[in-house]
């Protein structure tokens, strides 16, 4: 039969996971009637919660006699690393454009990773259906993105579709039949060469592992392409890393293919395929899987370095223990080990103590996520402020610039660019009107400057702005970014908080905690409305007597409390402060509880 392995690239929200459901369902992957949910291929809980895919994952369809695997690819930058490893293992990229919003930063990233492995893309413009799409002004600024990325003479000659995801229809031109997707699946199979692995059948066997999963049944699993050779469940191989020393040599318990939604087992897997193998101990993502007889193994694709490292530590509040199960540092290091080993973006640390792990990756949505799993899993973590990983070149320091792009609405415009540009120390690169009263601003700002700017952002703009970040490259160090401004209001008493003492702190400033919630010394329960910290009792309750108060009492009506997600609450935390996580709770606290010893440490450190 024959293959073509292709890729789906876009921008985050650009509607790849959508695409790739109207491709299973139009190709019969799916039975008739089949329950199937939406946006099929995210599969795990976070994936759904959020709208946003993670993990890089296969499916595969037939279509008129072809098989085309296909891979689902996450869009945030915070993901790239994935992206970066499933690039080799594909002839071909679907790059998909929103046709209202143009490329975008992180078009730019994945495309420019796609050009450099010589890949030749076919341009989508979907959602040319919203009623403010401009297909061909996006198609222009495709073109302009190609040739601002290097890319050569004959991945410049790109073929486009018009199509729209949702609608599930896919056409050579704006005014065709709108019916369904057979010109894109045409369009895949002519335009896709055949993987150049083929001619490689007779040769002794080699994959190189892409992705790593593992399967309750079967154990570990390696997912990857095929580069030569056939293979067949029940054979031995070895496992070479990068270096080319061998890692063990193994039995192939299975082969398994993407089929559809499913994986299931195969009698032989052959050069070009995408496949799935089980039965080893030690591999990992990078290694190389082969015949006994190859020494050489292939080559691997660098990946890109991490820009900001988190301190993960064990709770140590008095209050740890009470509501998750995995509390020692030794677990909490298995399970870091595991995810790094699973993840190439991610690299762990142990620090001199030993109860606490750095743990570096590429942003804070990234590190949200990795966090969130845990809790899920029964952890309670406490978690440091992101700081910036820096790099020492010819004795200066350098640190990570991304380039951020942000849509706004022209009355903010003012307001965002004296934000990034002024304390934040970016550097203006564009500003141009994106039509419908918005304007694009492009800049390069330090990635000190970004973290805990989102939550700033969005009450700048009314919650109107769209921003969009990715990491440009690496600048000598800009100096100081001064922090949050504002300070907070510290628990002094612990307890259970009390509805009279809190709608008493009102006017002190917002309060992050509501009635009848645990407490205790230290505990950062709400923020200041001026720039010092301040202590204060929120168990603190009403005097009763049994004397009649002249004036009728007050009701008490609390105003909500500020309930921060958990990236927000890791953006908003100041270097002396921790982020609390548990299995059901998420709270501030400083780093040291007693204030006495607080004060130390801030005249030690002034």
């Amino acid at each position: 039969m024959d293959l073509r392995n292709i890729a789906i690239i876009a921008h985050v929200d650009h509607g790849k996971t959508t695409l790739v459901d109207e491709l299973l369902k139009q190709s019969g992957a799916f039975r008739e009637g089949q329950a199937v949910a939406e946006r099929a291929m995210d599969s795990n809980d976070i994936e759904r919660e959020r709208g946003i895919t993670i993990l890089a994952k296969c499916t595969s369809v037939e279509w008129r006699g072809t098989r085309i695997n296909i891979v689902d690819t996450p869009g945030h930058a915070d993901f790239g690393g994935e992206v970066e490893r499933i690039l080799s293992m594909v002839d071909g990229v679907v790059l998909l454009v929103d046709a209202a919003e143009g490329p975008m930063p992180q078009t730019k990233f994945v495309t420019s990773k796609a050009l450099a492995l010589g890949l030749r893309p076919i341009v989508v413009l979907n959602k040319v259906d919203k009623p403010d799409a401009e297909p061909d002004r996006a198609l222009d600024e495709v073109f302009d993105m190609f040739a601002g990325l290097g890319a050569n003479d004959r991945q410049l000659d790109f073929p486009h579709l018009y199509a729209s995801g949702r609608a599930g229809w896919a056409d050579d031109s704006l005014d065709g039949p709108r019916r369904d997707l057979s010109a894109l699946f045409d369009r895949i199979v002519a335009h896709v060469p055949a993987p150049a692995q083929i001619a490689h059948e007779a040769e002794p066997f080699r994959m190189l592992a892409t992705t790593l999963s593992a399967d309750p049944y079967l154990g570990r699993i390696l997912t990857g392409r095929v580069e030569s050779g056939r293979l067949r469940a029940g054979t031995t191989l070895k496992a070479l890393s990068r270096d080319g020393a061998q890692v063990e040599s193994f039995r192939v318990s299975k082969v398994l293919a993407f089929r559809g939604l499913a994986q299931q087992p195969i009698d032989e897997a052959v050069a070009g395929d995408i496949v799935t193998l089980a039965g080893m101990a030690k591999a990992t993502v990078a290694d190389t899987l082969c015949a006994p007889e190859v020494d050489a193994p292939l080559p691997a694709q660098p990946i890109d370095p991490p820009t900001i490292t988190v301190t993960f530590g064990i709770n140590d509040s008095p209050l740890a223990g009470r509501e998750g199960s995995k509390v020692q540092s030794r677990v909490i290091r298995e399970r870091l080990m595991k995810e790094a080993e699973m993840n190439v973006a991610i690299k762990v640390a142990d620090t001199p103590g030993g109860e606490a792990f750095e743990v570096s990756g590429r942003g804070e949505l990234q590190m949200g996520v990795l966090i969130e799993n845990m809790r899920r899993e029964g952890f309670e973590l406490s978690i440091s402020r992101p700081r910036v990983v820096t790099r020492d070149e010819g004795g200066q320091k350098l640190e990570p610039v991304e380039e951020v792009t942000i849509d706004v609405d022209d009355e903010f415009t003012g307001a965002v660019i004296e934000k990034i540009t002024g304390a934040r120390r970016g550097e203006m690169v564009e500003m141009k009107p994106a039509g419908s009263g918005k304007t694009r601003i492009v800049a390069h700002v330090p990635s000190r400057g970004l973290i805990g700017y989102h939550g700033e952002f969005l009450t700048d703009t009314r919650g109107t702005g769209v921003l969009n970040r990715v990491f440009h490259g690496w600048a000598p160090w800009k100096g100081p970014i001064p922090g949050r401004r504002a300070g907070v209001l510290i628990s002094m008493e612990a307890g259970s908080s009390v509805a009279y003492a809190l709608w008493n702190l009102e006017e002190r400033g917002r309060m992050f905690i509501g009635a009848q919630e645990p407490v205790y010394e230290g505990m950062i329960i709400g923020e200041h409305s001026r720039d010092n910290d301040l202590e204060v009792n929120p168990l603190k309750g009403k005097k009763l007597t049994n004397i009649r108060a002249a004036g009728k009492d007050d009701a008490v009506a609390l105003t909500p409390p500020v309930r921060m997600t958990l990236e927000q609450a890791i953006a908003y935390i100041d270097d002396d402060e921790l982020v609390e996580v548990t299995p059901t709770a998420i709270r501030l606290r400083k780093r040291f509880l007693d204030p006495h010893e607080r004060k130390r440490q801030s005249r030690a450190a002034g």
